[in-house]
């Protein structure tokens, strides 16, 4: 990073908190510690970051974002988790391509970034497997530049349209400012995406994804829409999640306190069908279930 201290004054996240984390939290509600709630290998990605063995998968502590219906909440929104040295993080991924991850995914680790860059800094020679970057799609584009020969997929929501929906459920009107412009930056600095050899699993590229959400299927349009029309074709998966579950607060906000209808996923899939946006995946309905959310449980960072 480019600063002395990125901690200090911390603008890692589109917010620019500025918060001190050496003495208090910032946004994220995060302090200057990495902090992750599970470290094992994930069966439960696309099939071309899973595949058979599984991704190996960190899960950090803290958000950048505030969705209302996070189904990871406890550790995104109440901050369950142990606090990791840089070392310990290092050995981590380690230990995760010793266990025979397909590739280390760094799930929403943007408020902790420097420290992983650190910890990524300390293992390179021995990194031999993809680094996959998932998280919320609400990134600086510096950010993604800085991680340009760090980060080989990147994995990012792109939530909502509307910025009165992003408001209303993740507390960021200008989401999709921030999200349009990440993707696009994401997509210029990986080029075309890459596989192994018997074509099944990601080395490099762009996976978009998006969550459809009770009501929103207009909005959710849009977005097929603008990816359509502003982003290069060829260069990006796109994977459409009818997974929505109701989850943390979002008995709050009585119109997305349900599950989606098959027609509400249906006819978004049929519009990216309709415009050509093929290239990726679908989700089966069955998919909305608790039991897709992993244990919090403190595995792997013991």
């Amino acid at each position: 990073m480019n600063r002395k201290n990125p901690y200090q004054s911390c603008i890692l996240c589109p917010r620019s908190c500025k918060a001190d984390r050496r003495v208090t939290t910032g946004f994220c509600g995060c302090k200057d510690t990495v902090k992750a709630a599970r470290a094992a290998l994930h069966h439960w990605e696309e099939p071309c970051i899973s595949r058979n063995q599984g991704s190996g998968t960190v899960f950090f502590s803290g958000c950048t974002l505030g969705c209302c219906f996070c189904q990871n909440h406890s550790i995104s929104q109440e901050h369950f988790g142990k606090e990791l040295t840089v070392p310990r993080l290092a050995r981590i991924f380690l230990e995760l391509q010793e266990k025979g991850a397909h590739n280390l995914n760094l799930v929403t680790g943007t408020q902790y970034i420097p420290s992983i860059i650190e910890a990524l800094d300390i293992i390179k020679p021995r990194l031999s497997i993809p680094v996959v970057y998932n998280c919320g799609g609400y990134e600086s584009t510096e950010l993604i530049r800085e991680l340009e020969e760090y980060v080989d997929i990147w994995l990012p929501d792109l939530k909502y349209y509307s910025s009165s929906l992003s408001s209303r459920y993740s507390k960021s009107a200008d989401y999709f400012d921030i999200a349009s412009r990440a993707i696009k930056q994401m997509i210029s600095q990986t080029g075309a995406p890459e596989f192994d050899t018997s074509e099944t699993l990601m080395k490099k590229g762009v996976i978009i994804r998006h969550m459809v959400l009770p009501g929103a299927r207009e909005d959710s349009i849009r977005l097929l829409h603008w990816m359509k029309e502003e982003l290069p074709q060829e260069m990006y998966y796109i994977s459409l999640l009818s997974q929505y579950t109701p989850f943390y607060r979002s008995k709050d906000f009585p119109e997305i306190n349900r599950r989606i209808t098959s027609y509400e996923y249906n006819k978004v899939l049929e519009e990216a069908i309709r415009l050509g946006l093929t290239q990726g995946f679908m989700q089966e309905k069955s998919s909305a279930k608790e039991e897709y959310t992993p244990l919090f449980d403190l595995e792997g960072i013991q």
